[in-house]
């Protein structure tokens, strides 16, 4: 059995807590089985704790984060926290966590299952066998360049700024991973930018042809406009592998993507840092979807993002790859079984809750095990 690796949690707030209990049940039953253990930490993020701390995010869990082998995050957010000073909104618990651990690459595929097919608006035929990986600069861009800020003018109107900006090696470090990820896959990237608008976007394009002329020969390069990819999402998404993009546009596509395969709540993500002199990663991993406050405690919300991003932790930050294939072989046959969470429902499939999708994931675990 693999050794202990230290494992913070952060469930956070709406569904982010009845989606991670379902993780939580799935790490018990990899240690009961003794397939792997965790040192498993469990803490406060977003608004959750400003309720508790007075600030989205509190240092000692900051602290825990840094020295976790991975952090597993739930979501974040609500309308109880909407009048909050911008500061102190619990989205900013996140933006911390990925600013402070360094973690420029978001990795978030987009996946069909067949047996979601008909789930998503379009075609069957568009869609089956759909795989794609998006790969988000995550730490620069608009987000978070300076100057920002809302300001009043002298006519008494005001003025909202934020800055676009990226320097060569914070292009070149995340579109080395997309380089590295294509070559496992089907060895195609497409970058995507604004270059004929945005000088970031004319920097972009011609520091990742540089990495791809000097390092990257064997990889079909292809550079598009950022609204001409969403176009291409929806018209014909098959022809994309690895798609590799700035903060604010990977932030808007990877939505796009997700939609293709049928529910938000089907997407997992990983964010890692750059490895150290040991091969390590700072890591985070969360489902795409939101903290949906509309359904949060009623046990209606789908736990299959956040365990696909177990899945994703066990591969890229523990090197597991067995394990992760088992969480998602388990997945792929609860829903061939026709088990469905509420956003998932089809003719002729079962609605179950949150606790109970996570009852059919232990029970295909026991079955594949």
């Amino acid at each position: 059995m693999p050794a202990n690796k230290k494992l913070l949690i952060l469930p956070g707030d709406g569904i982010g807590p009845e989606v991670m209990h379902q993780v939580e049940r799935v790490i018990e039953w990899f240690d009961k089985r003794r397939i792997a253990t965790f040192d498993v930490t469990e803490d406060l993020v977003g608004g959750a704790a400003y309720d508790a701390h007075g600030t989205p995010l509190h240092n000692d869990t900051m602290r825990r984060a840094l020295e976790a082998d991975a952090v597993l995050f739930g979501a974040v957010g609500g309308p109880k926290w909407e009048s909050l000073p911008f500061g102190l909104r619990p989205e900013r618990g996140l933006l911390r966590l990925r600013k402070e651990m360094d973690l420029f690459a978001n990795l978030r595929p987009a996946m069909v299952f067949d047996a979601l097919i008909g789930a998503s608006t379009l075609r069957p035929e568009v869609i089956r066998g759909l795989d794609i990986m998006i790969v988000r600069e995550l730490t620069g861009g608009v987000y978070f360049g300076e100057p920002r800020g809302i300001e009043t003018l002298p006519d008494g109107t005001r003025r909202g700024v934020n800055t676009q900006v990226y320097t060569t090696p914070e292009i070149v470090r995340v579109a080395r991973v997309a380089f590295e990820l294509a070559r496992k896959r089907h060895g195609k990237v497409h970058s995507v930018e604004k270059a004929n608008v945005m000088e970031s976007g004319e920097l972009w394009r011609e520091e990742v042809q540089k990495l791809r002329d000097a390092e990257y020969p064997d990889i079909e390069l292809h550079h598009m406009y950022a609204d001409n990819c969403a176009m291409q999402l929806v018209r014909n998404p098959k022809q994309f592998d690895v798609i590799v993009t700035d903060n604010l546009f990977g932030d808007l596509l990877s939505d796009c993507a997700a939609m293709l395969t049928g529910s938000l709540g089907m997407l997992p993500s990983a964010s890692l840092g750059a490895a150290d002199s040991s091969g390590r990663r700072r890591a985070l991993y969360e489902p795409v979807h939101g903290s949906a406050p509309d359904i949060a405690g009623q046990n209606k919300a789908n736990p299959l993002a956040c365990l696909l991003s177990f899945a994703m932790m066990l591969r890229y930050s523990f090197d597991m790859g067995q394990e992760a294939s088992l969480v998602e072989n388990a997945v792929k046959r609860a829903l061939d079984a026709g088990v469905r969470t509420a956003d998932l429902v089809q003719g002729g499939t079962k609605t179950v809750s949150c606790s109970e999708m996570g009852d059919a994931i232990l029970k295909e675990l026991d079955r594949l095990a």
